[in-house]
C-alpha cells in the first residue's frame, strides 16, 4: 500500500493509461488506504500509552505500600516508652566534665558544687567574652566588615 501512494505522489502510477475514472479511483483508495493505516497507528499508541499508564500507576502504588510497611514500624532495638517511665535512672553524668558517675558520686559532686562554686570569671574577661560574641554576630549580618 504504501508503494501505491509512493508511485501516485511521484507520479508514476496508472496515469499513463489517460482513464480519468481510473485515476480517481486509484486516488480515492490510496487515500482510504492511508487514513486506515493512520487510524491503526493511532489506536496501536493509544494502547501503548494506556498501557505505560496503567503499569506506571501499579508501581507507584505498590512501591508506596512497601515503603509504609517498613517506616510505620519502630526500630527492633528501641525500647518501649511504658518500660522506659517505669525505670529508675541509676545513673548520671557530670556537670563539669560529662562523664558517667554512680549516683552515690554525682550526689557528692552536687554538695561539692553548692559548698564552693566554681570560682567566676575576672570581669575583663567576661566582657571580652561579651564583645566577642557580639563581634561573631555582627559578621554574620555584615560578612564585609572587618573589624
Amino acid at each position: 500500500m504504501s508503494l501505491d501512494i509512493a508511485r501516485f505522489l511521484l507520479g508514476k502510477s496508472v496515469m499513463d493509461i489517460g482513464n480519468v475514472e481510473n485515476r480517481k479511483n486509484r486516488f480515492s483508495s490510496c487515500v482510504v488506504n492511508a487514513l486506515q493505516e493512520m487510524r491503526k497507528v493511532k489506536a496501536r499508541k493509544a494502547i501503548q500509552l494506556l498501557c505505560l499508564i496503567v503499569i506506571t500507576a501499579t508501581l507507584v502504588v505498590l512501591s508506596s505500600y512497601w515503603g509504609a510497611a517498613v517506616v510505620a514500624l519502630p526500630p527492633a532495638e528501641d525500647i518501649p516508652e511504658e518500660i522506659l517511665r517505669t525505670k529508675i535512672i541509676i545513673e548520671a553524668r557530670s556537670p563539669i566534665d560529662g562523664r558517667f558517675l554512680t549516683a552515690a558520686e554525682y550526689i557528692q559532686l552536687q554538695a561539692q558544687l553548692q559548698e564552693a562554686p566554681p570560682p567566676k570569671l575576672d570581669p575583663k574577661i567576661r566582657e571580652q567574652v561579651f564583645l566577642l560574641r557580639i563581634r561573631k554576630t555582627l559578621l554574620q549580618f555584615f560578612p564585609f566588615l572587618n573589624f
